[in-house]
């Protein structure tokens, strides 16, 4: 062969040329970001919209259900999910991977702007985000304090910290959560608005043209030009006061007759507790081309720094380091890596029985690994879990080519030639069969790496890796393994000298084992005579193993992981206060840390509940897995009351259930019979725990239904009356002031807290009618009742969706979710209603799918590439017959472990499909040279 042939005659030459490729590999290697996942672009953007004050109803029926049918009609749009909540809507958009997202930005603002003339005037401008994984915060930081207020340490975050943070190489943002924002609060009193008959509105016009800075133009001069600025900005607190809201003949109504201004904080969305304490959260997250690893290590010497100069009682803790779980995962698929690469060496040296061999073989491990960091580097892929993985199982194969050659050169050794020729002759024998064994691992893998969508994106880094580590492996097989083998190989006679120490006991070993050879024969002769009985045999197994697995084995998306983290997720009822879902969370908070494993607990709160992490440190630190403490904590939790409690052991899947089932339909409330009917019966299925729904119950709110008619006559329209009740609930910002110390500060008027608890309040709360000085109050135009609504409402392409979720204990998801849907399915539903698996379920169906295509597709070239090597149509059915015999032993090995079938297992039997042609391949090879050679078939 032309590379054998030329390394050997220019050994020099060769030698530069794998230095280079080692020299290149290098210098890839240390220019690579280290990440603990791929970056994954995600054809998804998000729109969301604030409306103040609107209820989920009137979110989804003024602002959701327009603009949806406008974003449907964009080409290349796979999905819209829609939410409407309290407030807020948020649209994502899922489009084909082959779409260009800044086209498709483009179009979505066009949607948007087509249909804009049709929304609220008080929404406020949709925010148009493209989702990127790379944006998730890698760190989160704890500010606390024993000595300082929340106040005083929401300050310093925000002022100080948060900015030296953000200087850090690599940092894109940093967000603070939990801290009190610095507000200039106008609290209206309902009582005096009715007594001096000043409406809301009112005061809101009035705030927004006293406070302004504005130019007015210039005086020219013959040599100099001045501008001119009106300075209206009001300096203190106590002027806010004296703006004159309304003037009554001689009489003026001012500001603090009706209000109470406040410089102090905004009213708290969010809360942020460590340990029981209150703390300012901060977190950081990195630019999609800055590494996880440096940039979480800068972080951290930052925080000591700060740590060191902070006053007594503060302090700055690392709650969450993305930065150390990435090189932790990196470190234990490096050390199975080093573990793999190690055993492999050992048994070359069992077999070989030569140290000389054992080097010149295991030598194309590093070059191979090292060389293969220039394909990664190229493909602009970071050094992240998949493609280490991708290293760490190409292990066995990248040494085999090796083996096979230097055994072949050996023999030809043993045969009586010298080094050079056994190298040439024996590289020659065998190389098209080696090429057709390393083309089939190429052929399996090259279909895995190009899959569509997510799966391919997330897949590529680790089937690129292996296609371009085997192929450097060949490379190195016939260039380095001949050449070495040539010049540096055991010198002749070697295997016939005498055997001391540990070679005399690997030439027992081998001894014994070449005694096996010889009984294999034997039972491979029995088998050659016994044909079909062996073949019922082969299809019994077959049939038995898959049976077994369908009957007895399990199936996940993800393999179960212990990350040493729990999550808590805590539901509240949908009317509580912020201070209630503290209560509740913290009540979680608390008996997670009675724990004997628990390190800390994280908590978030909002009003709609929140989530306790618990830390449970690493499990080479505790005796028990952590299925087994959040097992516990499960039953501690399901004692609490007020407030719905779902433990997740597994964040693989994002913190979610892994079963969800998707009910789509027109009613709302239709939907909510199904899903309570389907709940009753999933409670059922053995395996499915803490079963609920995806959104909360109705939330009682307060109805105000206008009387058109009386209203029109008064000259009061619906938006008058509507801005006037959101003004004095929702808030609103009337602009900014900048205090003595140079902060600015948002100005906020809004109804005093305690008269935003009584209805009667509200009832007489005055309405101006336009163009006159009268006040009607808000009783006279219209009726308050009370009633329930949604908390939010969720729409996928059109429809409004609710999913029924669940966790799941003591079986597999795939197993409870297999049994969940055989009872969805046989539910009876209304015409125009229906159901999709949604979450985890979902993602392992699409992905199983594609990974099936994939090794349909591999198996399909695999059988290509040995049709040309074998010249036949028919001599490669003995390999491809061989590939689905394979899958017994997998069912076992999972049936043994407890093992699902995953993700993982799935690589694996992509894998081990390859190998099991290379095998097959080899054995097959050397019949058909030995039948050409003149010996009989059924004997060669």
């Amino acid at each position: 062969m032309f590379l054998s042939d030329f390394s050997i005659k220019r050994p020099v030459a060769m030698i530069v040329i794998i230095i280079g490729l080692m020299a290149l590999g290098l210098l890839a290697l240390s220019k690579l970001r280290v990440n603990q996942i791929p970056d994954v672009e995600q054809p998804v953007l998000v729109v969301n919209i604030a409306y103040p004050g609107a209820s989920p109803e009137t979110t989804e029926r003024e602002v959701v259900n327009r603009i949806e049918k406008a974003l449907q009609g964009i080409a290349g749009v796979d999905e819209v999910r829609a939410t409407a909540a309290e407030g807020n809507a948020r649209l994502v958009l899922v489009f084909n991977f082959d779409k260009d997202m800044v086209e498709a930005a483009d179009e979505v603002r066009n949607a948007i702007g087509s249909v804009r003339h049709k929304l609220p005037l008080e929404i406020r401008e949709p925010v148009l985000q493209r989702l990127d994984p790379a944006a998730q915060p890698i760190m989160q930081l704890a500010l606390s304090s024993t000595q300082q207020s929340h106040a005083e340490i929401s300050r310093l975050a925000e002022d100080q910290l948060a900015d030296r943070f953000r200087a850090i190489p690599g940092v894109a943002a940093v967000n603070v959560g939990g801290a009190l924002r610095r507000e200039l609060s106008v609290l209206l009193h309902a009582e005096k608005l009715r007594e001096f008959s000043v409406s809301v509105t009112e005061v809101v016009a009035a705030l927004r043209a006293q406070n302004a800075t504005a130019p007015v133009g210039k005086v020219r001069g013959e040599l100099e030009d001045q501008s001119i600025r009106l300075v209206g900005r009001i300096e203190s607190p106590a002027e806010f006061e004296q703006i004159v809201i309304r003037r009554r003949g001689n009489e003026l109504v001012r500001l603090g007759q009706v209000a109470t201004v406040e410089d102090g904080f905004a009213e708290l969305s969010s809360i942020s507790v460590r340990n029981g304490s209150p703390n300012v959260s901060l977190s950081i997250t990195r630019t999609r081309e800055a590494s996880t690893v440096s940039v979480a290590a800068g972080v951290r010497k930052l925080v000591d720094e700060i740590g060191a100069t902070l006053p007594a009682g503060t302090k700055l803790e690392v709650t969450r380091d993305g930065g150390r779980e990435a090189q932790d995962s990196l470190d234990n698929v490096i050390h199975a890596l080093v573990f793999g690469a190690g055993l492999t060496v050992f048994v070359v040296y069992l077999f070989l029985n030569s140290w000389r061999s054992t080097l010149i073989t295991a030598l194309s491990l590093p070059t191979s690994v090292v060389a293969a960091f220039i394909a990664v580097w190229l493909a602009g892929f970071t050094l992240n879990f998949m493609s280490l993985l991708g290293l760490s199982l190409a292990i066995g194969v990248l040494i085999d080519d090796a083996i096979v050659v230097r055994e072949n050169i050996v023999r030809h050794m043993e045969l009586g030639e010298d080094r050079r020729t056994a190298a040439l002759k024996g590289t020659a024998e065998i190389g098209m069969a080696v090429a057709a064994t390393t083309f089939s691992i190429v052929a399996v893998f090259v279909p895995v790496a190009f899959m569509p969508g997510v799966s391919g994106e997330w897949f590529r880094p680790f089937g690129l890796t292996v296609v371009a580590s085997v192929l450097v492996s060949l490379f190195i097989s016939f260039t380095l393994d001949p050449m070495l083998s040539a010049y540096w190989g055991d010198p002749p006679g070697h295997h016939q000298r005498p055997r001391r120490g540990i070679s005399r006991v690997l030439q027992r070993f081998n001894e014994w084992f070449d005694h096996q050879c010889d009984r294999y024969g034997r039972v491979i002769a029995w088998a050659l005579h016994h044909r079909r009985w062996m073949a019922l045999f082969a299809l019994a197994s077959l049939v038995a193993a898959l049976a077994l697995q369908a009957r007895f084995g399990g199936s996940s998306f993800l393999p179960a992981s212990d990350s040493g983290t729990l999550a808590i997720e805590v539901r509240t009822p949908a009317s509580s206060s912020l201070e209630y879902a503290r209560l509740k969370v913290e009540a979680a908070a608390t008996l997670a840390r009675t724990l004997p494993e628990t390190v800390a607990t994280n908590s978030n709160v909002n009003p709609g509940g929140g989530r306790v992490y618990v830390d449970i440190g690493k499990s080479t630190q505790r005796r028990r897995s952590g299925a087994e403490v959040a097992a516990e904590l499960r039953t501690l939790t399901a004692r609490l009351v007020g407030a719905e409690y779902v433990v997740l052991d597994d964040l693989n899947n994002g913190a979610q259930k892994p079963v969800q089932i998707r009910f789509t339909g027109a009613d709302s409330r239709q939907l909510l019979d199904i899903t309570n009917r389907f709940m009753d019966q999933l409670r059922q299925v053995p395996g499915a725990v803490d079963v609920g729904l995806s959104e909360q119950d109705p939330q009682v709110e307060m109805k105000i239904e206008l009387d058109r008619g009386l209203a029109n006559t008064l000259g009061i329209s619906v938006n008058d009356a509507a801005q006037a009740l959101r003004v004095a609930f929702a808030g609103v910002e009337v602009g900014d002031w900048v205090d003595p110390s140079g902060e600015t500060r948002d100005v906020a008027v809004r109804l005093h807290p305690d008269d935003r608890v009584d209805a009667g309040n509200i009832e007489r709360l005055p309405i101006a009618v336009s163009g006159t000085n009268r006040m009607v109050p808000l009783e006279q135009i219209a009726t308050v009742t009370m009633g329930r609504g949604p908390s939010q409402i969720q729409h996928v392409d059109g429809k409004r969706t609710i999913s029924v979720a669940a966790n799941v204990q003591g079986r597999s998801p795939g197993e409870v979710t297999a049994d969940a849907l055989k009872l969805a399915r046989a539910m009876e539903f209304p015409p125009g209603y229906g159901l999709e698996l949604a979450g985890a379920s979902r993602d392992q169906q699409e992905v199983f799918r594609e990974m099936g295509i994939a090794l349909v597709m591999g198996v399909a070239l695999m059988y290509l590439i040995l049709v040309m090597q074998f010249g036949s149509f028919t001599a490669p059915l003995a390999v491809m017959l061989s590939l689905p015999l394979s899958l017994i032993g997998v069912v076992l090995a999972l049936l043994v472990t407890g093992g699902t079938l995953n993700l993982m297992s799935f690589i694996g039997v992509i894998m081990l499909m390859g190998l099991v042609a290379k095998n097959a391949i080899l054995l097959l090879d050397a019949a058909r040279v030995l039948e050409h050679e003149g010996v009989d078939r059924e004997e060669a």
